[in-house]
């Protein structure tokens, strides 16, 4: 009888397998992770602020003139004026030194915005700062 000679070869099939399901999970959950509400900031050529130690408030108001604070990783949700007051006050309980700024959809009336800005002056606040995109960001 003819002894067979082993093969010393590896079978990549079922890896690939794992990789295309694995590639198919990523593709599906990426977009999910996305996380806040999605606005169109004016574009400026305003200095950067310093770095700050402790994360800042941050109130987005969409072009519908709708208000979401971020609740520290939480889902973004849409909230009432009376509602923003109250999470505001209550983050500013926990963290009185708090930066708090306001991401405002360019599209958006200022007096929208102002609006905003008394929303967070009746929760508070003191020093409240805006968000815009860099110049060298402006989509052509």
């Amino acid at each position: 009888m003819k002894k067979r000679k082993l093969q010393a070869e590896i079978n990549v099939v079922p890896y690939i397998d794992v990789m295309l399901v694995l590639l198919i999970i990523f593709m599906i959950t990426a977009p999910m992770l996305k996380t806040g509400i999605e606005v169109d900031l004016p574009n400026t050529n305003a200095e950067s602020l310093n770095p700050i130690k402790t994360p800042p408030i941050v109130l987005t108001i969409d072009v519908m003139g709708r208000y979401s604070i971020n609740q520290g990783g939480k889902k973004n949700k849409y909230l009432s004026k009376r509602d923003l007051i109250l999470s505001v006050k209550n983050l500013l309980s926990k963290k009185p030194a708090a930066a708090v700024y306001i991401r405002a959809d360019e599209n958006l009336p200022y007096g929208d915005v102002v609006k905003a800005m008394v929303v967070l002056q009746l929760s508070g606040v003191q020093n409240v700062s805006m968000v815009t995109e860099p110049l060298s960001n402006v989509k052509r």
